[in-house]
């Protein structure tokens, strides 16, 4: 498992960037993805060990065993994080947040290595029927895409 901890850090990446594991509503054709595309510098396919939570709107990923999830690793330019801080709803360490930040590692590609929002518990919702988010997207007429 990849998770070690939690930070407010820059990350690895290069000057001026962090590098990110997105998994849900911010990825491309995603509804929030226009939040983060201004940032992007540059990604690459990824998973991480975990599963996904179906939230309705949008998932939360659980880092527990037994489970693959599918995303991208985006390097992102550092003003970006703030911005998703905010809509992840992440204060700090050791604040009350709704999504932690914590270190993750791909599963296929430890030294590929990054920022990631996870849940530390499900809060009761259901599993994801799939470890890609746009697939359950997908059937949600709800979630079509705001601008992209």
């Amino acid at each position: 498992m990849s998770g070690a901890g939690t930070g407010t850090g820059a990350g690895t990446g290069t000057k001026g960037s962090v590098r990110l594991f997105v998994y849900g509503s911010l990825l491309p054709g995603e509804y929030n993805h226009s939040l983060i595309r201004p940032f992007v510098l540059s990604a690459v396919p990824g998973s991480v060990a975990g599963r996904l939570v179906d939230v309705g709107p949008y998932p939360a990923l659980l880092l527990e065993p037994g489970g693959i999830v599918r995303g991208l690793w985006m390097e992102i330019r550092k003003e970006g994080l703030p911005l998703l801080d905010e809509l992840e709803e992440f204060h700090g360490i050791e604040e009350s947040n709704d999504y932690e930040r914590v270190w993750l590692a791909d599963a296929a590609h430890p030294s590929l290595q990054g920022w990631g929002y996870v849940w530390t518990d499900s809060r009761g919702y259901p599993y994801a029927a799939s470890a890609w988010w746009p697939d359950v997207a997908s059937g949600r007429p709800e979630l079509k895409v705001r601008d992209e």
